[in-house]
């Protein structure tokens, strides 16, 4: 008997949920913030129904209280390349490379995520996942140290290899064994409080930066952040103080707009936990789960985050964005803070003055990418469509401008409508200062190590996926399948009129 096997996109929708019951129990602050999240949502989709409409149409109004991206912060080559393996049974793939070193955190990164329109939209968890460069430590022996620490920890359970491995020789997993491969892969992802390093070790690895500290001074990956995807961010920001959970200083990325633009995110602060370290001679004293071989002390690290996601920009869009944004906090002079947040996002927004904020302009300048929907009756769409030509309506003229005009026309018309593609990526600078504000750290980092996308694509054992071809891909889909819904329905009406 031939075996069924369950949706990638149905064991990521159940890894995410039992993710997110899980650090809800690890960290009750975060639940709070689900609560919160949920009540700013609600009310803009009561209060403002333009917006309620653009997510039915983009497919997003299902998937709105489900939204988590997690983040995760792995030790070495061997962890990436088995976390690749483990992501791939819930179809999720490395998206973008982001160097992080250069904004003072001491990791490269990826987004793990679905990569097409339809899997994003029945689950778009997505987990950040960074790779420690040990190579930036400039203390030898202590780099020595991190190097040993790492290698002697498991962070798979060797039941979740087992699956990963039929997985892949099967090509696919059963319903009993996607449930218990959540199961064991939320192992990897659990808090532990016990430490497998001396409090000394920890102690040296948070003079070198907070976030080493945090990847080597621990048994596993644990998740520190869950984030949900809000409406309004302003708003869950005056909300989290109104409750009495600490926000960072600054919300990071572009300022608010009518026209939200890449991601806006903030975050509580990260909790101080007692966590428990190995005593140097643990080993010699029999049981290591003994408490007589642990010393208590406390570790900072996990917090809650919140994001709010806006149009996907191209790369027009995306340089004018890093044009601007620089431009701003060159102006500020130092890193934005609670001292200075009212003259940042004054000066935040004055600069983005020079970016479009309406959806017309972004589409017509080519900043940011879109879906094309048709929304023409028979009647109307034979009128409009009966002048193109079949290369246009098949969305390949070789003729660039000549299609661009054609979709110029039909959407001026109201029979083609512009929908956002929303930007399902990261941003390095944000990122850098949602890790720098959670690690306790009080100095800022610098490090001279070069971006190595080749370095850590060898250690992942696959390419990353450029981001923008596939937003690119995704738009040019959408607008084929538009002209040839539209022609569909020309020549549907045409025949009618023949027969009548």
């Amino acid at each position: 008997m031939k075996n069924t096997f369950i949706n990638s996109d149905d064991i990521r929708h159940d890894f995410s949920v039992s993710m997110s019951e899980m650090y809800q129990k690890e960290v009750p602050l975060y639940g709070d913030l689900i609560d919160l999240v949920s009540e700013v949502n609600t009310e803009v989709l009561n209060e403002q129904p333009e917006v309620r409409q653009q997510l039915d149409h983009t497919g997003e109004i299902d998937r709105l209280n489900l939204e988590r991206h997690g983040a995760i912060r792995l030790g070495t080559d061997a962890e990436l390349n088995m976390m690749r393996r483990l992501f791939a049974v819930m179809g999720m793939y490395p998206v973008g490379y982001y160097d992080l070193a250069s904004a003072g955190v001491p990791v490269h990164s990826t987004a793990f995520r679905a990569i097409k329109t339809q899997s994003l939209n029945n689950s778009p968890f997505r987990v950040f996942t960074s790779l420690l460069r040990l190579d930036l430590i400039d203390d030898e022996i202590l780099q020595k140290e991190a190097t040993v620490a790492l290698d002697n920890r498991r962070i798979f359970t060797d039941n979740v290899i087992s699956l990963i491995e039929r997985f892949e020789t099967q090509g696919g997993l059963t319903a009993d064994e996607a449930k218990r491969f959540v199961q064991e892969a939320l192992e990897t992802f659990r808090w532990h409080r016990q430490t497998p390093v001396s409090k000394s070790l920890y102690e040296k690895l948070l003079l070198q930066h907070g976030l080493i500290a945090d990847v080597v001074g621990f048994k596993g990956p644990h998740i520190n952040h869950l984030t949900p995807r809000t409406l309004d961010i302003d708003a869950v920001q005056a909300g989290m103080q109104a409750k009495g959970i600490p926000p960072k200083a600054i919300i990071e990325g572009p300022p608010k707009r009518s026209c939200s633009i890449l991601l806006r995110q903030t975050s509580f602060k990260a909790l101080e936990e007692a966590v428990s370290f190995k005593k140097p001679e643990g080993d010699r004293l029999g049981d290591d789960c003994s408490k007589d071989n642990y010393e208590d002390g406390y570790h900072t690290a996990r917090f809650g985050e919140i994001e709010q996601r806006g149009v996907a920009l191209t790369p027009k869009g995306r340089s004018l964005y890093d044009t601007l944004l620089s431009q701003a906090r060159g102006q500020l002079g130092v890193t934005p803070s609670a001292a200075n947040a009212s003259e940042y996002y004054r000066i935040l927004e004055q600069a983005f003055e020079d970016f479009p904020d309406d959806y017309q302009s972004l589409h017509d300048e080519g900043l940011a990418y879109f879906y094309y929907q048709a929304v023409a009756n028979e009647s109307e769409a034979s009128r409009v469509v009966s002048d193109l030509d079949e290369n246009v309506l098949e969305a390949n003229s070789p003729d660039a401008d000549l299609s661009k005009q054609a979709i110029d026309t039909l959407i001026k018309q109201g029979v083609i409508r512009l929908e956002p593609m929303v930007y399902e990526d990261f941003l390095p600078v944000s990122a850098a200062g949602i890790f720098q504000s959670n690690l306790n750290d009080s100095k800022q980092s610098h490090y001279e190590g070069r971006s190595n996308q080749q370095a850590f694509e060898t250690a992942l054992g696959a390419r990353v996926y450029d981001e923008l071809e596939l937003y690119q891909s995704m738009q040019a889909q959408s607008l084929k399948a538009c002209l040839l819904q539209l022609n569909d329905i020309s020549q549907t009406g045409k025949a009618r009129s023949k027969s009548a």
